[in-house]
């Protein structure tokens, strides 16, 4: 039997345990060391710590606390591991806790984050999904049912502290070209809350001030959300500290690319079973200065897509050079008007892309001004035709369902 290393408890908050934490710092201590070669399970928290639950108000995605986030089992120190190295991670099996079989997914107001499309969803919404097996379906978003990709948003290693300087100098760098934005451009460190595993109070306090919040990707991992990192997957991580430092978390049972609504895939409590080994001096023999990764060989078999095009001339008609991030966001919104034609509301169409395996592609970024992306959406994850046809879309949804709305307070 492989051992669990690290143990969570869902009727415990994740700042009672140990080997947990919820900043990037150089100096957060191992939680459990580990072997090269050696292969082991640690159970995760979903990403807001348990902050949302299993009903019908979107009060907790709300006001749900965004500068707790993300809470992550690790670190894992790997013995023999040293700056300069790869640490080779193999995903060998992943899944949602026998005693939390359901995840859910959510819009956040755009006072407390927001997402890709704020501006036409400010208000906090959420769905709740269900697991049966390798399949979901949720209530507040009927006619559809599909197969999950399970993967971990958000894995990476401990960064230097060199990295972690110049993490924070760049990020605030950014952050005070517009101090006043809502949402900010950038989340910099804030010790409040800031949960640094086994190190001691006295120097978590001034450690977590200077830590990295986990919300972006950076050079050694970290919040990614590549839906295809799933099991079978092979990770090759950059490695800058003694140990290495392995840290796992925000599991999703499935997502779309882009992850568009933030809080976009199916959120999950959870476990993974992984393998680590070394390559010593990778960073220098392939040139890694970000993780590589091999996808899943398992993929939920989807061949049959409808794919919405989008380019960069945003919703208000002004023209932009080459923008991939407003020519996806202009397939997105396409992808859901379409939707609303078969009788879904905007946030159930837009809940739809944020869980579901939808792809996002880069299809041109040559032709001036306009780049061109796609949104490809299966269509066999319905249970009635999308297609379009000579007699029009079909309405066989319940009006009455909905995705719960929690309106922001003054």
């Amino acid at each position: 039997m492989t051992d669990t290393i690290i143990k969570i408890d869902l009727n415990k908050t994740p700042y009672e345990n140990e080997g947990i934490h919820n900043r990037w710092h150089p100096d957060i201590p191992m939680a459990v060391m580990v072997k090269p070669g050696d292969d082991f399970i640690v159970q995760t928290y979903d990403w807001t710590g348990g902050q949302i639950s299993n009903d019908d108000d979107a009060a907790d995605v709300r006001d749900v606390d965004l500068s707790q986030v993300h809470f992550l089992s690790g670190p894992v120190g790997v013995e023999g591991a040293e700056p300069g190295d790869l640490l080779v991670v193999d995903i060998l099996d992943i899944g949602a806790l026998e005693e939390s079989n359901w995840g859910f997914n959510g819009f956040f107001s755009k006072k407390n984050g927001g997402g890709f499309l704020t501006e036409h969803f400010p208000e906090a919404q959420k769905s709740i999904w269900d697991f049966n097996g390798m399949f979901t379906k949720s209530r507040h978003v009927p006619g559809v049912e599909f197969a999950g990709l399970i993967h971990p948003g958000l894995i990476g290693c401990l960064p230097s502290k060199e990295m972690l300087n110049e993490w924070n100098k760049r990020e605030k760098e950014l952050f005070d070209t517009d101090p006043e934005r809502t949402p900010p451009l950038a989340t910099l460190p804030y010790g409040d809350t800031a949960h640094m595993g086994k190190m001691d109070a006295e120097t978590a306090k001034v450690a977590g001030a200077e830590a990295a919040r986990t919300v972006p990707p950076r050079e050694h991992g970290g919040n990614c959300d590549i839906k295809d990192l799933s099991r079978g997957s092979k990770i090759y991580f950059p490695v800058y500290v003694k140990d290495a430092g392995l840290s796992v978390g925000d599991l999703h049972f499935s997502q779309g690319d882009g992850e568009i609504t933030f809080c976009g895939a199916i959120e999950m409590a959870g476990w993974i079973h992984m393998r680590v080994s070394l390559i010593k001096g990778g960073m220098e023999k392939y040139a890694i200065k970000n993780p590589i990764f091999k996808p899943s060989p398992i993929t939920p078999r989807y061949d049959d897509y409808l794919i919405f095009e989008g380019i960069s001339v945003d919703e208000d008609g002004k023209q932009h050079y080459l923008d991939v991030h407003i020519a996806y966001r202009q397939a997105c919104l396409n992808a859901i008007e379409y939707l609303k034609k078969f009788g879904y509301s905007g946030a159930q169409a837009y809940a739809i892309l944020g869980t579901a395996p939808v792809q996002g592609h880069i299809s041109g970024v040559v032709d001036i001004p306009n780049a061109c992306a796609t949104l490809w959406l299966p269509t066999d994850v319905f249970e009635f035709d999308v297609k379009p046809g000579a007699d029009g879309p079909t309405k066989e949804l319940d009006g009455s369902v909905e995705v719960p709305l929690a309106p922001d307070l003054d």
